[in-house]
């Protein structure tokens, strides 16, 4: 299977993070990002895709066996002994969620990592081989999994206190005959309401449509007369499961003139995007319902109903004008 490199281009995807997944517990001083691990390698076929260059997204036939691999960077100041495995996860709620712990699943049986705990200086990055390996006997569907580094310090002093940092990548791996089933999703209201803080926040109701699941991505932006704003980013990281319905979130990050605005939404998933179009008034004082089409505008629904009665129209001219000469010649002939 042809790999792309990604170590220098995946610097410059903004569409998801470069830390997929991050655990934080009893922090300790200093720089609590004392390690961060990003990915090295996507398939040649993926290397469009903004999902595939910050986490592992695949479709495997069951009994195929992928390579690839992560990096590893000690971002402090300190020598670090970094453990490195893989553990279970899930999308519930609409959110892609891990465990505490080391708990696993089916899919992180499938992984082996070429080195388990690597040595990092101050700076020093390294990288690290996984191996995922479906068996022949898997069934057909989507699973999910991260690939965890992980510094743990010793008790300090006389307390009882363990300190645990951890990053990792998520693993989008879906399992099945034939080729990849498609991702799609629909975009199905938009809405605006005050925010928590002193600026507004867009919602989009969001539904996926196809047979994977979502990470959405995506921005707002506004028009008035001549003047522009955004694009705002969605500030909310939702995962959606095939089948199922998830709400974006887009808050408003500066203060705007009072008036209606035209607002475009511009959502996407990997490669897959889709875009809502309505209008705001601001300020938003009460949450409000925004009119909205992602379809084809009234216009163009005028123009096709009117072309349709036009053509009806010829069609019964073109009748009747054929039965009235046709009464005519059978008159003739039996004059």
């Amino acid at each position: 299977m042809l790999l792309a490199s990604i170590a220098l281009v995946a610097l410059g995807v903004p569409a998801a993070p470069a830390v997929a997944v991050r655990e934080q517990r009893h922090e300790p001083a200093g720089d609590p990002a004392a390690i961060s691990i990003r990915m090295l390698d996507i398939p040649a076929s993926r290397a469009e895709d903004p999902r595939a260059r910050v986490y592992i997204v695949d479709h495997l036939r069951p009994g195929t066996t992928i390579n690839r691999r992560v990096e590893v960077h000690n971002t402090s100041g300190d020598e670090q002994k970094v453990e490195l495995y893989a553990g279970a996860a899930s999308v519930e709620n609409n959110a892609f969620t891990v465990p505490d712990g080391r708990a696993g699943n089916e899919l992180s049986k499938w992984i082996r990592l070429r080195t388990t705990k690597v040595e990092l200086a101050p700076g020093e990055r390294k990288p690290v081989g996984v191996d995922i390996a479906v068996p022949r006997s898997a069934s057909k569907g989507e699973r999910y999994g991260a690939i965890w580094a992980q510094v743990t310090s010793a008790t300090k002093g006389t307390g009882n206190v363990t300190q645990v940092h951890r990053v990792g990548v998520r693993v989008y791996l879906d399992i099945g005959p034939g080729g990849e089933p498609p991702t799609d999703f629909r975009i199905e209201g938009l809405a605006a309401q005050p925010g928590t803080g002193e600026f507004p926040v867009v919602t989009a109701k969001v539904t996926n449509t196809g047979e994977r699941a979502l990470d959405m991505t995506g921005h707002l932006s506004l028009s008035k007369e001549a003047v522009r704003a955004g694009p705002f980013k969605v500030t909310n990281g939702v995962t959606i499961l095939p089948g199922q319905s998830g709400q974006v979130r887009i808050e408003m990050n500066q203060a705007l003139p009072a008036g209606v605005w035209d607002a475009r939404v511009l959502l996407a998933s990997g490669t897959v995007q889709r875009t809502a179009d309505g209008r705001i008034t601001l300020p938003v004082a009460a949450p409000m319902v925004v009119k909205a089409s992602t379809g084809p505008g009234w216009l163009v629904y005028s123009l096709g109903a009117a072309t349709a009665l036009l053509v009806l129209v010829a069609l019964a001219v073109w009748y009747f004008t054929r039965r009235q000469r046709a009464g005519i010649a059978r008159g003739r002939r039996l004059a």
